[in-house]
C-alpha cells in the first residue's frame, strides 16, 4: 500500500476515540469513516500481521477497514470469561466488552468471520462504540438489509437447509440482515414465485441455497419478471433485455456448484455469505436461447451439444443412481463416441476483447469485462462490420458478418464463464469472462477416441485443451446451430432403453449418425429442440460476488470503497 493511501485513511475526521483494553494491554482505538484502529502493539519487531485481515502501516500499528466489518455487538459477561481466560484479573478493571466481527481471508479464496473483543470502563462507553460502528455500517448503501432466501432441501447431499441454518443464518444475524426464507417444495417453485408473487421492491436481493439448478431457477424467475414488468417480449431473439435491479446471492449446497466456484474461487458457503453481507456486486452475462421465434431458456454457464448433451440425457434416465450417474453416463457416452453433423453460424466479437487463448483470466474488476460493457452499449445500435465477399462461408446481417462452419462434431460447447469446478479447476474455457458480452464457442470435430480422451483430460490439468488440430474456439456475441436433419423431438424420452446397438457403436471407430441428432445441455437442463439461436446479453444480472480475487488483501476493489464519496462500491 502506498504511504499516500494510508494517510488518506488516517486523516479522515475522527468519529470516536477511547482508551480500551485489548489483549492484556491498554490501547488507544480510533474510528473514522474508513477505518477502525490505530492501536499500539507491544512487539516492535517488523512483521506482517495476519490479525484482523487488515493492512499494517508498520509493525506497531494495526487497523481494520470499516468496509470489512460484519457488525458490532455487546458481549455478555460469561463470553468474556470464557474467551479471556487467564486475563480475568485485568478484565475486572474494564468489565464491559463489545465484539467486532470482521472478514479474514484465508487460503484458496476462502473468507472467515473473526472476532475482536475490546473492553470498556462503563456501559455508556460500550454502547457508544457499538452504536457508532453499526451506524457507519448502515451508511454503506451497497449492503443489503432485507433478503429473500430460497432453500432447495434436495440439492446435492440434501444439506441445504442445515447449511443455511447452521452456517449462514448466524452471519446474517450478526450483520443485522432480515430475511424471508422459503423452502422450495417442487421443481421451479422459486422461478414461479419470483415471476408472479414477490414484491421485488420489498427486498434488496435474492439468495438461493442449493446447486446450479437452483440458481438457474432464480435467474429465470428474476429475468422473466423484469422483462414482464418492462413489457419486453422475450420471444424475440434480437430483443435487448432489461438488466435486473436486484442482486443474486449463491450459497453453494449442490453437487458441483460451478457458478459459485467461477465467481468467488471457492464453493464455501461461509465465504459466499460474507460476500453477500459485504454487498459485493459482480455483473454477469446471460445467454438467451430461442427456437425460431420462441424463447426456450436462459443460460449462464454451459450450453453443450453432442458429448455433454448425451451425458445429461443418459444420466436423466438413471437418477436412481444418485450423483454417481454422471460418472457412469460420462464413461458410457465416451465409449459410444458419437458424432453429429450440422451447421454452426456465429457473429465474432471483434472489439479487442481478447481471445479464448490469450491467458488473461477474469479477475476482480476485470478490465476486459469493463471494456466489454462499453462495447456492448455501442453495438446495441445499427453497427455493421465489413461486408462478406461472394461465395465465402460468411453471412451478412444488420449486426455484422457471420462466419459459417459445417462439419461433423463430437461436441459443440458455449461457455459464458470458465465453468471451473473442483473437478476441473481451469474449466471448459479457462480465459472466458463473466461480463464482457461474449461467450466462448468451442467446436470439437470428429476425431479418434484417443485424441478425444486427450482433449477431455486436459480439462483437469494445465495443458491447453484448445491446442489440438480437431478443436477450435471462437469468442462470439451470437451463434446459431442447425443439425443436418431437422426432425427434432419436441420432448425428450428419458425412459431407460435397451442398449440400441451400444456394443456395435463401442466397437466402431466412427458410428454412422447421419440420421441422428443430440440434445442441448443448457445449464443441466435438456432443451426440446436442437435447432437454436443464442444471443449474449451483456451484464444482464448481478451477483453478490466480486469475481476471483488476485490474492491481495488490499486491491483496487477495496480501494474503490475508500475513494467512494458515500463509502459504497459502484455497481
Amino acid at each position: 500500500m502506498l504511504i499516500s493511501e494510508f494517510f488518506i485513511m488516517v486523516n479522515q475526521p475522527t468519529l470516536l476515540s477511547s482508551q480500551l483494553f485489548y489483549e492484556n494491554r491498554v490501547v488507544e482505538v480510533t474510528l473514522n469513516r474508513v477505518m477502525l484502529g490505530l492501536w499500539k502493539e507491544i512487539e516492535t519487531r517488523r512483521k506482517r500481521s495476519a490479525s484482523f485481515n487488515c493492512i499494517s502501516k508498520d509493525a506497531d500499528h494495526h487497523f481494520l477497514l470499516v468496509s470489512e466489518i460484519v457488525g458490532a455487538r455487546e458481549t455478555e459477561e460469561e463470553d468474556q470469561t470464557n474467551k479471556d481466560g487467564g486475563r480475568k484479573h485485568n478484565v475486572l478493571l474494564y468489565p464491559y466488552a463489545f465484539t467486532v466481527s470482521y472478514t479474514e481471508r484465508t487460503k484458496h479464496h476462502c473468507w472467515r468471520c473473526k472476532d475482536i473483543i475490546f473492553h470498556c470502563l462503563d456501559k455508556a462507553q460500550r454502547q457508544q462504540w457499538v452504536q457508532t460502528i453499526n451506524n457507519q455500517l448502515s451508511l454503506l448503501s451497497i449492503r443489503p438489509k432485507r433478503l429473500l432466501v430460497y432453500i432447495n432441501p434436495y440439492s446435492g447431499k440434501q444439506r441445504g437447509k442445515w447449511i443455511y441454518e447452521q452456517r449462514v443464518a448466524p452471519l446474517f444475524s450478526r450483520a443485522s440482515i432480515s430475511t424471508d426464507v422459503i423452502v422450495t417444495e417442487s421443481a421451479n417453485h422459486a422461478r414461479d414465485h419470483l415471476k408472479t408473487e414477490v414484491d421485488l421492491k420489498q427486498c434488496d436481493g435474492v439468495v438461493c441455497v442449493g446447486g446450479d439448478g437452483m440458481f438457474s431457477e432464480v435467474v429465470h424467475g428474476l429475468v422473466s419478471r423484469t422483462q414482464s414488468d418492462s413489457r419486453v417480449d422475450q420471444n424475440q431473439p434480437n430483443q435487448d433485455l432489461v438488466p435486473c435491479a436486484l442482486r443474486i446471492g449463491i450459497i453453494p449446497a449442490g453437487s458441483t456448484d460451478c457458478i459459485c466456484y467461477s465467481t468467488t474461487g471457492t464453493n464455501d458457503p461461509v465465504t459466499s455469505a460474507l460476500h453477500i453481507i459485504m454487498g459485493d456486486s459482480q455483473p454477469m452475462d446471460v445467454c438467451s436461447v430461442h427456437h425460431n421465434n420462441t424463447f426456450l431458456r436462459y443460460s449462464v454457464s454451459l450450453l453443450g451439444y453432442g458429448f455433454y448433451g448425451d451425458v445429461l440425457t443418459d444420466s436423466e434416465r438413471k437418477r436412481w443412481m444418485g450423483p454417481s450417474r454422471y460418472d457412469f453416463s460420462g464413461l458410457k457416452t465416451f465409449l459410444t463416441h458419437q458424432y453429429y453433423e450440422g451447421t454452426v453460424a456465429f457473429l465474432p466479437a471483434k472489439d479487442n476483447l481478447g481471445n479464448p487463448r490469450d491467458k488473461i483470466k477474469c479477475r476482480t474488476r476485470c478490465h476486459i469485462c469493463e471494456q466489454g460493457a462499453n462495447n456492448g452499449q455501442l453495438l446495441s445500435g445499427d453497427h455493421v462490420y465489413k461486408m462478406a465477399e461472394e461465395n465465402s462461408d460468411e453471412e451478412t446481417s444488420g449486426d455484422g458478418v457471420w462466419r459459417v462452419i459445417r462439419g461433423k462434431f463430437l461436441a459443440i460447447n458455449a461457455a459464458c464463464m470458465s465453468c471451473a469446478c473442483p473437478r476441473s479447476p481451469r474449466g471448459l474455457s479457462p480465459y472466458a469472462h463473466l461480463a464482457d458480452g461474449t461467450t466462448d464457442l468451442i467446436l470439437v470435430r470428429k476425431a479418434s477416441r484417443l485424441d478425444f480422451l486427450r482433449h477431455l483430460i486436459r480439462h483437469t490439468n494445465k495443458d491447453d485443451q484448445f491446442d489440438m488440430s480437431f478443436v477450435e474456439v471462437h469468442r462470439v456475441r451470437r451463434f446459431r446451430f442447425a443439425p443436418k436433419h431437422s426432425n427434432v423431438i419436441s420432448e425428450v424420452d428419458l425412459s431407460e432403453t435397451s442398449g440400441k446397438k451400444i456394443c456395435n457403436q463401442v466397437c466402431t471407430a466412427h458410428p454412422n449418425n447421419d440420421t441422428g441428432h443430440s440434445n442441448w445441455n443448457c445449464d443441466g437442463e435438456i432443451l426440446p429442440h436442437a435447432d437454436i439461436q443464442v444471443s449474449v446479453h451483456c451484464q444482464l444480472i448481478r451477483l453478490f460476488a466480486r469475481g476471483v480475487e488476485r490474492g491481495t488483501t488490499f486491491d483496487t476493489y477495496t480501494w474503490s470503497v475508500i475513494e467512494g464519496s458515500n463509502l459504497s462500491w459502484q455497481a
